[in-house]
Order: structure tokens, then sequence, then C-alpha cells
């Protein structure tokens, strides 16, 4: 690990508070990432204790400028994924603002980007010119399509979303494809970088060698489907959109109510079962057409006008209580601030706020060592001063020696 970056800030708490807790304390990153994948990962990292060092070049991050909706004059799109980070401006065409990544480099414990695969090459920043400096170094690469066939092609969402297949399951069925509410590919793609880069360090700790990790959009995409890529790769089968219902289960989508619409999502036989004793009318879990999942699935045109006949009855809200006190997975659809609502109801805090900025909560509890939320989203540059300092006072890694990097198996 490396050591702590003690900087002076006026809204932290401090050194030896700031750098107490967190399973990846002494962890630096150089985060030389931008827009959603390659921050969300560096901010989850950050929660749990890691330094990160976020460069930006002269304008800053894209997402600063994305508007609206913004606080103050900041969007909130860059605020939700950069807290507990420090900011520094660098112009890599500046030969001294260069000299300052490389010094980065040396001395990071991670270096993070998401230029195009050979972006950083003419930089000396590509992960050989990184490893030559520092072998130690965990080097991880985020890109829309790979670095090899796609390799020039610009990763964002929503292409991925189109290319990827997701969009055309997306929608009602005799409807346009849609896209998700959410850049859900670069969400969970920034999810799978957290996860190499742990995975790294954990050999590294082991050998003393660092190592280049790497994802993509289309690769996340591809593992994100799940069940619908398993479809086509192992079953033949191509889906198709379905609106909200669900290939393999049903009831599992929204059913109108007397009022409204609630979902219902009966993940098995028994589930079933208790649904049709609650709604009145047991004796329709025995017949042949609906007693199993398959049948169900087979016969669900049958089994719909059914059970909406049944749920008309009463409201969405008699009938939310009804099956959620008989353990009938059941729940309104909320807009965003009801799901939050929800979450603060149920006791999950989910909003904490870091010097009155507010911000959603790390989903991971630990016991022992719970994430931090100390730093809020860095102004541009502001802490380019600490950094630079902190870069003349410290000394390069050193270079892991022979035994170090021999795996151990005693």
């Amino acid at each position: 690990m490396n050591e702590a970056i003690g900087m002076p800030d006026d809204h932290i708490s401090p050194e030896e508070a700031r750098v107490a807790h967190g399973p990846l304390r002494g962890v630096v990153i150089a985060d030389f990432s931008r827009i959603l994948a390659g921050p969300y990962a560096t901010m989850m990292l950050a929660d749990l204790g890691a330094e990160v060092i976020k460069v930006e070049g002269p304008s800053g991050d894209d997402t600063r400028h994305w508007t609206p909706p913004l606080r103050g004059d900041v969007g909130t799109y860059y605020l939700a994924i950069n807290r507990n980070k420090r900011s520094i401006v660098l112009d890599l065409k500046d030969p001294d603002d260069l000299e300052v990544a490389h010094e980065l480099s040396r001395r990071a414990d991670v270096f993070i980007q998401n230029f195009k695969p050979g972006g950083l090459e003419k930089y000396q920043l590509d992960y050989d010119s990184v490893a030559k400096r520092n072998p130690g170094s965990v080097y991880c690469s985020i890109s829309g399509f790979g670095a090899i066939g796609g390799a020039s092609l610009p990763g964002y969402d929503l292409l991925v979303q189109g290319v990827s297949g997701l969009m055309s399951l997306t929608g009602s069925p005799d409807g346009p494809a849609y896209r998700a509410g959410f850049s859900v590919f670069d969400v969970m793609t920034g999810l799978q970088a957290t996860i190499g880069i742990l995975a790294a360090l954990r050999h590294r700790d082991a050998t003393g060698e660092g190592q280049h990790v790497e994802t993509n959009l289309l690769a996340t995409a591809m593992s994100t489907l799940a069940n619908q890529t398993s479809a086509y790769v192992a079953g033949g089968v191509v889906p198709t959109r379905m609106g909200n219902a669900h290939l393999s289960l049903f009831p599992y989508e929204p059913l109108q109510t007397g009022d409204g619409e609630l979902i219902i999502a009966a993940g098995n036989d028994g589930q079933f079962r208790r649904l049709i004793a609650e709604l009145g009318a047991p004796e329709i879990a025995d017949d042949v057409r609906f007693a199993s999942v398959g049948s169900r699935n087979a016969h669900r045109h049958e089994l719909r006008p059914i059970l909406l006949d049944l749920l008309s009855r009463k409201s969405s809200q008699e009938w939310f209580e009804i099956l959620s006190a008989a353990g009938i997975p059941c729940g309104p659809i909320n807009d965003v601030r009801g799901g939050v609502e929800l979450a603060e109801r149920l006791g999950l805090e989910p909003v904490v706020e870091i010097d009155g900025v507010p911000s959603v909560r790390n989903p991971i509890r630990f016991s022992a060592t719970p994430p931090r939320y100390d730093l809020p989203p860095p102004a541009l540059d502001a802490h380019g001063d600490d950094v630079r300092a902190w870069l003349r006072e410290t000394s390069p890694r050193p270079e892991p020696s022979a035994d170090a990097r021999k795996v151990t198996s005693e």
C-alpha cells in the first residue's frame, strides 16, 4: 500500500480520523476516467477508504456541465459519482503537467482510465509505460467495445443498449424499442471494474505484481443480460419485447386493480397458491393449466383475465396490505421520490450529507469498516496544490523484489 495523502482541507476531519477507517485505507488511486463508468468505480473505492485523485482536463469532467438539474452551479449528475475524491487539473499537452501525471502514476496503487484504447500512448500513460514506472500498480482500462475490433468505436451507454439487444427487449411488444431509464451498462461496467481492481490488489498483496485489468460496456452488457443472452446462446431462442411481462414467470408484472396497477411477483408455485387464496379463489391453483410455473406460462393468456377480475374488487393499496401480510411479493410503481421515501421508511437511511451536499449512501454495509463520507464532490482543481505538494514530499514506489513476486503456497 502507499502512503496516505495528508492534505489540509477545511471540509474534512483531521488526518488521523480520516484515514483510520475503511478496508482500502492506504490505497492511492490515480483516476484519469471521465463521465460515469470509471468515476462510479472510483467513488465506490473511495467510499471504502481509498484516496482517489481525480485528474481532470482544463474544462473539467463533462458531467460537471450536464444540466439540468443543478445544485448551485454544478450538475447533479457530477455530484452523484464524485464524492470522497480530490481534484487536480492536468493538461496532458503541457510538459510540466504531463510530468506531474507521470509522477502520479509512479506512486499510485491503481491507475484507472477510460480513454479510447491507445489514446494515452502518446502521453506515455498507457499500461506498458505505467507498468515500467511502477511495476506493482494495478492498471484498469474501461472502453466501450474492447481494444481489438471495437477499439475505434465511441463507448456511449445508449449505443451499447442498442447494439447489445437490451433496447429490443424494452418497451411494449407492438411499440418502439426504448432505452433503460438510466445508463445501466455504464454503472454495471463501473461495478465490474471495481471487482477487477479489488481482485488485482488481492493478487498483488500475494505476489507483489501488478497487472492490467480491462473491461468494456459491450462485454458487461452480454453478462448483465444474463438469462436473456443465455436464452439465445444456450437455447437458440431470440428474446423479444414483452412490455412488463417476464419470459419465464407469470404473474410477474404490474396488474390492474380496482383503482390502478400493482406489481405482483409470484416466483414459485407456493407463492401462487397463497396469491390465489388471498384473492378468494384457491381452487384455481389446482387447475392443471395453472398448477406449475411452466403451465402458467403456457396458459398466461387464460389466467390473466381471471386475475384481473379478482383484483378489480379492491384498490391497489388494499391489495398491497393484504398480499404483503401474506408474504406475497408485491408493490406499487413509485417515482424516484417514492423510492427514496420507501428506503427511508424501511430504515435504510439512503441519503447522507457531506458539507451540506446530499448524496446517496453506499449500498454496502460493514460491521467493522464502514464506508466514509468525508469529502463532498470537489470543485475543479480544488486540491491541485495539495497533490503537487504530496508528490514532492513522497518517494516513488520501490520495485518489488524477486521474493515478493513469488506466490507462496505454504
